[in-house]
């Protein structure tokens, strides 16, 4: 009865968490209308979208654990609306760094991401988000097959770099709590994946011995 309701109102789902998930940049616009994006507005924004954009990280994560322990297998259908935001947020994330820090000037940009270690790693979460949003429809699927979910555990490597980009920001300023609290959320999403696989692989050889 549970998964029929929840099937039934999926579609209603989607276009509220569409919704939702631009809520953090109204707020920004909201922000600025009222002139309250702090004595750096650049840093805020920057800041603020990097931040969102690894929120949506954890929450696409999520699903699947979810998915396992609830059995609520529609899940899936958000995990694509949650993975596209989380390029969208780190695409605004690094456009701000781009476009106003660096001021469209490709040779400071380079020398950016060759001089500092966390501007190295975010610049690479971002290069290896874009082959997962270019191919997150249906098409690339259909003409990617196997390959495709090879490619998208990416998202693995992406979360391990985003956390270095954002562990070594926050260590320039001797801030470790907040990283700390998302390694934790990042890490324990990321073994549960493991422990699952372990549990099915054991559960499979002992149904083949048996």
């Amino acid at each position: 009865m549970l998964a029929w309701i929840y099937k039934s109102t999926t579609k209603y789902h989607r276009y509220a968490l569409i919704f939702i998930g631009l809520l953090p940049l109204e707020r920004l616009f909201y922000l600025g209308l009222q002139d309250q994006l702090s004595a750096n507005p650049i840093e805020f924004i920057t800041r603020s979208t990097g931040t969102w954009a690894l929120v949506f990280l954890c929450l696409t994560l999520s699903i699947t654990p979810l998915i396992k322990i609830t059995g609520l297998a529609n899940l899936i259908t958000y995990r694509r609306i949650l993975g596209l935001y989380v390029f969208f947020y780190a695409c605004l994330h690094f456009l701000i760094w781009f476009l106003l820090d660096q001021n469209l000037e490709l040779e400071a940009m380079v020398k950016d991401v060759l001089k500092r270690p966390f501007i190295t790693m975010g610049f690479l979460s971002f290069t290896l988000l874009l082959p997962l949003a270019i191919t997150s429809n249906r098409l690339s699927m259909h003409l990617l097959k196997r390959r495709w979910t090879q490619l998208h555990r990416l998202i693995y490597l992406i979360s391990m770099t985003v956390l270095l980009h954002y562990f070594w920001h926050k260590g320039g300023k001797h801030d470790y709590f907040t990283v700390s609290i998302y390694a934790a959320i990042v890490l324990s999403l990321l073994l549960f994946r493991v422990w699952w696989a372990i549990k099915s692989f054991i559960k499979r050889n002992t149904q083949i011995i048996s």
